[in-house]
């Protein structure tokens, strides 16, 4: 018998234009976390994808516990015990957790109708598995985004999984509910299930990974256990080269000259962010800091617009100003990249092109009222080049891109109006390390040539590495102001985080 209870071997991929997977190999044995990692279009999520039977590979071998299988459909993946636990998760939110769980293979009773009491109560015995304490009648849109995910590795097991795929399974979640998945995993493993472990939160990987194998560019780099490998030996294999510094050196000035003030803002919700001021200055990096529910995002979606408020000013270049609605804002010289790219940032199946253009086509009017599509790939072109986007056309779809690369691009879009001041709504969530780098110089970059920057972000060496300034929230208050860098530590933006006005 194999010692491996998955062995992909040889795997190769093509998509029009692109070869995705270069003679792949992975090998994971049962009862452990295999970490998967790489930048973001190095095949990670393809090579899952052939393993789940959403794709089919060009050529290689598939085994599970020795026995060569196709697996050519998700079905097919879960008779043979793989499942997956999406990024995004797709639950129905106005069915039961006991529907949701059984979906598509309800218990049956007389009359080959629903037998109810078995379903909920072999739910229930799933919710136990899991640690989730709900009752298996509760509808999913009253579960928070930890507990949906445990009824999805509760309906893996509903399944006998054996080989359980998680892709950033951490994404959305605060520091207890990571400790109560990492407790789930344990448990998982310590009865001789598989867990393929994508992330890119190396602290994670380290902490919870029995082996890690790396990807780059769509080939194999190599597998090593996780206790001989370092955050740096990591973040070389997947990029190529060493990042002595995981920030680009900081070449801004920040200028005396404050473009923007806002005061005394307050939600009309009693719950939501109230009284907050704070300043703005010319060349500035202003980090925004604080815990999950802090209200930074609310805030900042105020001041662009998206949110009301009940009171308070905004003024701009030393001038008051009415932002009642996004265009108010972008009238006004002011841009926002949202926390959720795929959601409220991208248009999945427009092109790169639509995509990095959408929001100034008011520029590229002709004489006669049609757009000037010369001039839009034009500016298509200058961006690509600008930002190094990588895409194989303009014409290429954005879903197909990587995420960093989606960054990029939904960044040249709001550039192309050349906003003064640019807010950054977690601008690095769920892109790779080397994509991160690029992001942060051209945040700097950005800062270099005059912009303003306001970025919101929960990763504390983020908030540290790149901010020149940081203002820090708890419940709806901002609690405080740090200087960013050498300057300050975790432990002080923790302290002003945790300090209840």
């Amino acid at each position: 018998m194999s010692q491996y209870i998955l062995e992909m071997e040889n795997i190769n991929k093509s998509f029009p234009g692109v070869k995705a997977l270069d003679d792949v190999s992975l090998k994971v044995r049962p009862g452990t976390v295999h970490a998967l990692m790489g930048e973001n279009g190095a095949g990670k999520s393809t090579l899952m994808k052939i393993l789940f039977g959403i794709y089919n590979r060009d050529s290689g071998t598939v085994k599970i516990d020795g026995e060569e299988v196709d697996l050519n459909t998700p079905q097919e993946a879960m008779d043979h015990g793989v499942s997956m636990i999406h990024q995004e998760l797709q639950p129905i939110p106005m069915m039961t957790i006991g529907e949701n769980i059984f979906l598509g293979s309800y218990p049956l009773g007389k009359f080959n109708l629903v037998n109810h009491e078995k379903m909920y109560k072999d739910t229930k015995a799933y919710l136990d598995q899991v640690a989730l304490k709900a009752d298996p009648k509760t509808l999913l849109n009253e579960l928070t985004v930890s507990q949906m995910q445990s009824v999805e590795i509760a309906k893996a097991l509903s399944k006998s999984s054996k080989i359980m795929i998680m892709d950033e399974p951490t994404s959305s979640l605060t520091s207890t509910e990571v400790e109560t998945l990492f407790g789930i995993i344990r448990d998982l493993t310590s009865k001789g299930m598989a867990i393929i472990y994508i992330s890119h939160k190396m602290d994670e990987i380290l902490r919870i990974s029995d082996d890690i194998t790396i990807m780059r560019d769509g080939k194999y780099v190599g597998t090593w256990p996780a206790s001989e490998m370092t955050n740096a030996t990591i973040i070389k294999n997947m990029v190529g080269r060493e990042l002595l510094s995981l920030f680009p050196e900081k070449t801004n000035t920040v200028h005396e000259d404050v473009v923007l003030e806002v005061k005394d803002f307050t939600s009309p919700n009693p719950l939501s962010f109230k009284e907050c001021k704070f300043e703005l200055k010319r060349g500035e990096i202003l980090g925004v800091g604080g815990l999950v529910g802090a209200q930074r995002t609310e805030l900042l979606e105020a001041v662009y617009g998206v949110r009301q408020s009940s009171n308070g000013k905004i003024i701009k270049d030393g001038k008051e100003i009415k932002v009642s609605n996004p265009k108010d804002a972008i009238n006004n010289g002011i841009a926002l990249v949202t926390e959720d790219r795929r959601q409220t940032g991208i248009f999945g199946v427009l092109s790169v092109r639509d995509n990095t253009s959408i929001a100034s086509l008011n520029n590229y009017v002709g004489k006669i009222g049609l757009l000037d599509q010369v001039k839009l790939d034009q500016l298509a072109e200058n961006s690509i080049n600008r930002l190094s986007i990588k895409t194989p056309s303009l014409a290429t779809q954005i879903k197909s891109l990587s995420g960093g690369n989606q960054q990029k691009v939904i960044l040249s879009r709001w550039l192309a109006n050349n906003p003064d001041i640019l807010i950054l709504d977690e601008p690095t969530r769920g892109i790779d390390v080397g994509a991160k780098y690029e992001i942060y110089q051209i945040i700097n970059d950005l800062a270099a040539e005059g912009k303003s920057i306001i970025m919101i972000t929960s990763e504390m060496s983020e908030l540290l590495g790149v901010s020149d300034r940081i203002m820090v929230m708890c419940e709806g208050r901002i609690s405080g102001f740090l200087p960013g860098g050498r300057n300050t530590t975790q432990e002080k933006v923790m302290e002003l985080a945790t300090r209840y006005m």
